[in-house]
């Protein structure tokens, strides 16, 4: 009998035991998830981990703190850091146990609290019955629809970390930035005020803000990795990429992992420190950006400074600048820079006599740079000579570097943000006065005195000759000789301006052009055929050409009776060879032969904007995908010549017409003629001389002859809403109710139908937000008071979304009868106020 009872008991024992041990390893399992379904949620103490146990997601509370989060870090590793927080900005109470992560009925991921209030959501719009979230190995959490085809992922919305294969950029047609923002503090992961991303320039960086101000930049990234970070690895394995897609406007940077064989990640701290670091039996540190190191700092030396962390000071001025104030210098202040010590000989040449010889200027070569910041990427010029030789021809450039893999740079603004490493770089070439060559100052004033006294002692005997044979020989001439001596003077005069500018073109960057002779410009036309004939301009026709290398041309020939003439025949060469960008129309070469006045351009197939926007039939191959990437091109091209380019300059004429089309229907502006350029500190400009197209013009220009740059920007308003409705702005269609475009698209937009204007031939596929948007800014634009109106930056801004859109102000609808007065003398208009001027150093 005992015996059976304690062989019972053992039973039951065991039983119970075993029944324990099941429960304990349940309970231990359920701890742990591979998925998130709308059956099982994920709840406090328990984690959603990555297939092989790689990563790992979870409610966690940073350093003791009294507030919750749900986050994700590497699960295996010691120290290891939270690289992802969903509720950055609502923290869940440190007492709320009852929170989950659940799988929503819209089949959203969403964070309850204990009161079953969302925390954070994934907000995704379509609607899925069968959704599930996944960790991956590569730390990504994924919300899945029921065919596993992914509906968001948290590496689109990064926090302060960058896992590899995890992107930041930018696209800047959308305006969509993937940016890592800092903690605030240590213990709290809601955004701090430090910021680090990509910029879109070519060639692109990273670079990082605090607030909106400058921190730190990377420098130029040449392919393999970025010049101003010398102890970053540049070999293939190191995983570093960019990617950028111009057309779609897309930059972005990444760390491939190969097959996910390392651990790893790169931060931005609450302080302002960035590091990357690499688990190898602990964590260890790659590279780091040190809030200790002040040559890390933008702009530390400011404008002309060098930073060089083995020199005493850390800042020195750069070979031929010296400090803007020795007073701060000393003190060790040293963010207010350098100034140029002597003026550029390029500078000295404008003012120079004609007989005064003036020697170019020179190139300092600096190696082992972190290159300036701000470079402006000359695409078209294949070799380092090239890229000296134009800027030797731009008295804007000074400085440049060729790159191998990535081209020709040049800097035509301060040069900001320099370092100098001990080995690493780049080779930086500064431009400076050549004073230790060439013949001494003394010499050179003795020998121009001279020549001048010989000339003047010259001109004098002759005077003197000629006057006795003019007394002798006056009594025998006749009017038809007094006509004709009077017709042989201004044929003198005229062969003397030929030869000057002849001159003049030869100098700069128009000696880089092709120099056509005649024959080959009338085999390329056949003689100027008809049949050639691409359209007329202000100039006179223009023509398609074939080389004999069988390169089409556009050959534009100016007409002796043309309105416009050999100034603005001159000005466009000029200018133009001076201005490199893809929406801009590209200057081949010229021809001056004889009484010719002739300019190559390249050939664009789709002829100008004009040909489809107002034909009937042609409107419709203009989508409203195509007139959108229409006006941003222009808008971007716009840009460039009043900020982004190495001079400043006022297009003047913008209109339909004068926007060429490529192949695939990129926009270019062209015809510069009427253009001018702005000194750096000029506001306006006021002219007597009004030129332009009717419709077009500003308020203020075409009634009293001042012009900006916000003259161009209501030419572009004009130009937006004209590209929206495929209607002229000075046709009297218009339902006889309105004076033109302007009034009628105001009237729309006051009673709440400004998509009425909308072009029929394209309303059945557009984007609503896009038109209306573009509606909008062409309001902006063409406002009367030019103040009122917004600058290209701003435009650039609000048309990809990036910038609020104010309400517009009515526009102004006066236009002049006569689009010429012509005053022989023009005069210069600078705005100035007593008012104290504060330089600061600028980044992206």
């Amino acid at each position: 009998m005992f015996l059976e009872f304690v062989h019972h008991c053992s039973y039951d024992c065991v039983f119970v035991y075993s029944l324990l041990v099941c429960s304990l390893f349940q309970a231990l399992q359920s701890s742990t998830i591979y998925n998130i379904t709308a059956s099982r949620p994920l709840i406090q103490n328990q984690t959603l981990v990555s297939p092989s146990k790689i990563f790992e997601l979870g409610f966690f509370a940073p350093n003791g703190s009294e507030k919750q989060y749900v986050g994700i870090w590497y699960k295996n590793t010691t120290f290891s850091k939270v690289v992802w927080v969903a509720n950055r900005d609502k923290p869940l109470g440190h007492k709320d146990q009852s929170a989950s992560l659940i799988i929503s009925g819209d089949g959203n991921l969403k964070l309850l609290d204990g009161q079953q209030n969302t925390v954070w959501s994934t907000n995704v719009m379509t609607k899925s019955n069968y959704s599930a979230a996944v960790l991956s190995d590569f730390g990504n959490l994924v919300l899945q629809d029921g065919n596993a085809n992914e509906m968001w992922e948290s590496f689109d919305e990064p926090t302060d970390t960058l896992l590899p294969n995890m992107k930041i950029g930018v696209n800047v047609k959308t305006g969509k930035k993937k940016y890592l923002i800092s903690w605030k503090g240590e213990d709290d992961p809601s955004p701090g005020s430090f910021v680090l991303g990509v910029t879109s320039e070519t060639p692109p960086q990273l670079f990082a803000w605090n607030g909106s101000s400058p921190y730190w930049r990377s420098g130029q990234w040449d392919k393999s990795k970025f010049n101003g970070m010398p102890t970053m690895s540049n070999t293939y394995l190191s995983g570093h990429e960019i990617q950028q897609n111009i057309d779609q406007g897309t930059t972005y940077y990444f760390r491939n992992n190969y097959n996910n064989s390392f651990l790893g990640y790169s931060f931005i701290s609450s302080e302002g420190s960035i590091e990357s670091l690499r688990w190898s039996d602990g964590w260890s540190i790659i590279w780091e950006v040190s809030r200790t190191n002040r040559c890390e700092i933008y702009g530390t030396c400011g404008p002309f400074g060098v930073c060089n962390t083995f020199s005493s000071p850390l800042c020195s001025c750069l070979k031929g600048f010296k400090p803007r104030s020795d007073e701060e210098w000393n003190r060790g202040n040293w963010t207010g820079g350098c100034v140029r010590k002597m003026e550029l000989n390029c500078q000295k040449s404008t003012r120079a006599a004609a007989m005064t010889t003036v020697e170019k200027d020179a190139f300092w070569q600096m190696k082992h740079m972190k290159l300036p910041d701000s470079a402006d990427y000359l695409s078209n010029i294949a070799d380092a000579e090239g890229c000296r030789s134009w800027c030797l021809g731009n008295c804007s450039c000074l400085a440049f570097s060729y790159v191998h893999a990535v081209g020709c740079l040049a800097w035509c603004k301060n040069l900001i943000d320099t370092q100098q490493f001990s080995r690493e770089g780049k080779d930086l070439f500064i431009r400076l006065v050549d004073v230790d060559k060439g013949v001494p100052t003394k010499t050179k004033l003795i020998i121009s005195l001279s020549t001048i006294s010989g000339i003047m002692l010259f001109g004098a005997g002759i005077s003197v000759c000629g006057l006795f044979k003019w007394r002798g020989k006056f009594r025998k001439m006749t009017i038809p000789r007094v006509l004709n001596s009077k017709a042989t003077a201004n044929r003198s005069e005229e062969l003397l301006r030929e030869t000057a500018w002849k001159g003049q073109m030869k100098q700069g960057d128009a000696s880089e052009l092709m120099v056509y002779d005649l024959d080959s410009i009338l085999l390329a036309t056949n003689n100027f055929n008809m049949k050639n004939k691409l359209g007329q301009g202000g100039f006179g026709p223009v023509y398609k050409g074939k080389l004999n290398d069988g390169k089409d041309i556009a050959v534009k020939r100016l007409l002796s009776s043309s309105g416009q003439g050999i100034a603005e025949f001159k000005n466009e060469i000029l200018l133009i060879s001076k201005l490199q960008h893809r929406n801009l129309v590209r200057l081949v070469g010229y021809c001056t032969e004889g009484e010719e006045k002739i300019l190559v351009y390249e050939y664009l197939p789709n002829k100008s904007l004009d040909v489809f926007l107002f034909d009937s039939k042609e409107k419709a191959k203009l989508s409203w995908g195509i007139r959108f990437d229409i006006i941003q091109g222009i808008a971007r091209g716009l840009l460039y010549l009043h900020r982004d380019s190495c001079l400043r300059v006022i297009h003047r004429d913008l209109k339909v017409s004068n926007i060429l089309l490529d192949e695939k229907m990129n926009p270019k502006i062209s015809d510069f003629g009427l253009a001018r350029m702005f000194e750096g500190t000029q506001v306006f400009i006021n002219t007597h001389k009004v030129v332009g197209t009717l419709g077009y013009m500003s308020p203020e220009y075409a009634m009293g002859g001042i012009f900006s740059e916000k003259s161009d920007v209501y030419s572009f308003g004009v130009l937006i809403l004209e590209l929206i409705s495929s209607k002229k702005n000075t046709s009297l269609d218009y339902h006889g109710q309105h004076l033109n475009l302007l009034t009628y698209v105001w009237h729309l937009w006051c009673e709440g139908r400004g998509l009425a204007l909308m072009d029929e031939a394209i309303a059945d596929a557009f984007s609503l937000s896009e038109v209306m948007r573009c509606i909008q800014l062409g309001l902006l634009c063409v406002q009367e008071h030019a103040t009122d109106r917004p600058d290209m930056s701003a435009v650039v801004l609000m048309l990809s979304g990036q910038s609020d859109l104010p309400q517009p102000k009515q526009p102004a609808f006066t236009f002049q009868c006569s689009t010429t007065h012509e005053v022989q003398s023009e005069e210069e208009y600078i705005q100035s106020r007593n008012t104290i001027t504060i330089t600061m150093a600028e980044g992206r």
